[in-house]
């Protein structure tokens, strides 16, 4: 990239830094310091408020960047990602959020532990939340050091390792400071970027091509190499049996994984009432909706006017398709236009890390904070020494998100994402559907449906291609690969419902009906919510 590319980006990184630590600031000297403000921002923000905020904690750089690239390589069964993560909403919407925000105050183990024992279900709840947001954090940082060193055009491992700990240090200031309510403010300043953006540059590919959508598909399959091969299933995940399997594993922990991932659960909390929590819902999903429906736009127009092999040749996971597209329809190269463009797109995709980390630590934090150490001291947890916990839990989190973003700097980004969402789907979303919907359900139960999904969709990642056996795995010169799909979520969503179902039944504890009776009519009515 030229010098102009790399001064303008750095411009609009700093502008976008500034402002976000200037509103950090201003909450920080507006706060009580409460555990409420801190973890919820005092339940103060609107439906459509917080509708934003649920859009930019979702939208992350791997749907911005790295959706429009498969796209962009694998036409059809790239496609089929944008799918996938658009109709997890769905789940959300009718399953989830407003049963959530009647039962809880701040976490998932809130829900869970209302009608259980609560030192074991919160430790395990705690646990798996952790565990599910640092995976997801490490996707977001590897994602920050190779694509914005990448961007900035610096490819050395320096570059990629100061742009790793430069984030990591914004986003502990910015949940140390701020909490949730700066968290949910960055969020709803990087949304709008992120639509202004994406919107700007969608009209630019069908302005290029006078509005004919057909003639775009057409253009993108000639250029691909593939013909109309490119356009139909199979390209990516149509080979053999397993690679089929892979997408089918993938695509349920996309779908179910949304609904456990402890960072959205979180943004429920933050609107007064159960009503607003599901209008919130349904401004995300508009805006979720037409995001996606944009990546597939941008994704064949970068097939169509960049090319694949352009693409690949500047990154093989394609994660670079965007920028260069934006670069093309801005002028060239060596155009005023093209470097405009692409400054404010590598801007955005920075954005867009920082804001997703953000809220991502906030929510790792109140679960290190809230479940596990509280749970520990119950009876001498104050809320403002809960706090103090968390803000240090921030830091804590933050330097483990650095490491383990520097050791896994070259893993596929996609591929983290992907097993923070089979985490989620396996160990999170079982509890507690069980919790909400199941009158038998029993302590044990609640602690094996976590454990029986966390530990073996982290088991079968380890014996995954992802790690050994092949030249693209973590460890390519040794070879323990036992477990033939790269993602685990066939097998250990399945294994976190039958532990549950296992657990209460040979539970010698039966369970709460009385506990049960009030949780489901708190749940469905609100009464007694916080």
């Amino acid at each position: 990239m030229t010098g102009d590319h790399q001064t303008l980006a750095l411009l609009l990184f700093g502008v976008f830094v500034a402002v976000t630590l200037a509103i950090t600031t201003w909450v920080s000297r507006n706060r009580h310091g409460s555990a409420e403000e801190f973890y919820a921002g005092g339940r103060l923000f609107s439906p459509m408020e917080n509708g934003f905020a649920i859009a930019g904690d979702y939208m992350s750089a791997a749907s911005f960047l790295g959706i429009s690239g498969l796209i962009a390589l694998f036409g059809y069964d790239g496609l089929l990602y944008s799918v996938g993560f658009l109709v997890a909403w769905l789940v959300v919407l009718f399953l989830v959020a407003e049963l959530v925000r009647n039962c809880g105050r701040f976490t998932l183990a809130d829900v869970v532990a209302a009608r259980m024992r609560e030192r074991p279900v919160r430790i395990a709840a705690g646990t798996s939340s952790v565990t599910v947001s640092v995976l997801y954090l490490v996707a977001q940082m590897v994602g920050a050091g190779s694509l914005v060193a990448l961007l900035l055009g610096g490819t050395s491992e320096a570059a990629q390792t100061w742009t790793v700990i430069g984030v990591g240090a914004l986003m502990v200031v910015y949940v140390s400071l701020g909490g949730m309510r700066a968290t949910t403010w960055i969020q709803i300043v990087k949304a709008v970027l992120l639509m202004c953006g994406t919107i700007a540059l969608t009209v630019l590919v069908l302005v290029r091509f006078h509005g004919d959508f057909d003639q775009l598909l057409r253009t993108a399959a000639d250029r691909s190499g593939h013909g109309s091969q490119f356009l139909a299933p199979g390209l990516k995940y149509g080979g053999d049996w397993t690679s089929r399997l892979d997408f089918i594993s993938l695509g349920l922990a996309l779908v179910l994984g949304t609904a456990g991932l402890p960072h959205i659960l979180s943004r429920f909390y933050t609107v007064p009432t159960a009503r607003a929590a599901r209008r919130s819902v349904v401004w995300s999903i508009g805006l979720i909706g037409s995001f996606y429906l944009m990546t597939i736009v941008l994704g064949f127009g970068a097939a169509a006017i960049v090319g694949p092999d352009a693409v690949r040749g500047s990154n093989a996971a394609g994660n670079t398709a965007v920028p260069l597209l934006a670069l093309d329809l801005g002028g060239g190269a060596n155009s005023t236009g093209g470097t405009v463009l692409f400054a404010i797109v590598a801007a955005i995709a920075f954005a867009t890390i920082l804001a997703v980390v953000a809220g991502i630590t906030l929510a790792s934090s109140a679960s290190v904070a809230h479940d596990l150490y509280a749970s520990l001291r119950r009876k001498h947890a104050k809320p403002r020494s809960e706090v103090a916990v968390a803000r240090l839990a921030a830091a804590g989190i933050g330097v483990v998100a650095i490491g383990l973003g520097l050791l896994a700097r070259d893993l596929n980004v996609a591929f983290l994402v992907g097993l923070a969402f089979a985490v989620a789907a396996s160990a999170n979303l079982p509890v507690l559907l069980y919790s909400l919907f199941w009158r038998n359900f029993t302590t044990r139960g609640a602690v094996w449906s976590v454990y029986g999904g966390l530990l073996p969709s982290l088991a079968l990642v380890v014996l995954s291609p992802v790690v050994s056996g092949g030249p693209g795995s973590l460890f390519p010169g040794v070879d323990f690969q036992y477990f033939p799909l790269e993602n685990p979520g066939l097998v250990s969503i399945p294994l976190g419902f039958i532990a549950g179902w296992l657990g209460t039944v040979t539970s010698p504890e039966p369970a709460d009906e009385a506990k049960h009776a009030e949780t489901e009519v708190r749940s469905l009515t609100g009464a007694g919510a916080v």
